[in-house]
């Protein structure tokens, strides 16, 4: 079992920065890919970013590639979402989600299957 817990949302300008963070409790961390997904009103949920368990590996969405940066500290079973140059349609609610016993990443939301309970990130003009 794996309780997620995201921090770090809010809002901000236009061509600003923020960090997302997502604590994890649970043993099983150190050995889960993590992924990142967010939700738009009235849009489905779609993926963000994802980081193998040891960190060595990341993937990114096309929207996203070179602005944000996924990283994780297995030491303090934390992953974060480093968030720079947001636009407007970067607005949503960032959820972070645990591939447990799976090292690599996946960019389906069904391959997760631990979920946290969401951050909103609203970027204004």
């Amino acid at each position: 079992q794996m309780q997620l817990v995201e921090s770090g949302g809010g809002l901000v300008q236009a061509g600003g920065s923020l960090r997302l963070s997502c604590a994890a409790s649970g043993r099983t961390f150190s050995s889960s890919a993590m992924g990142w997904f967010r939700q738009a009103p009235g849009k489905e949920r779609e993926f963000v970013a994802a980081i193998t368990q040891s960190g060595a590996g990341t993937d990114y969405a096309d929207s996203v590639k070179g602005r944000f940066t996924i990283s994780r500290d297995n030491a303090k079973n934390t992953v974060y979402l480093q968030m720079s140059s947001l636009k407007p349609e970067d607005t949503a609610v960032y959820y972070c989600a645990a591939r447990s016993r799976y090292y690599s990443t996946s960019t389906t939301s069904k391959a997760y299957d631990y979920w946290g309970q969401g951050t909103q990130v609203t970027v204004s003009l």
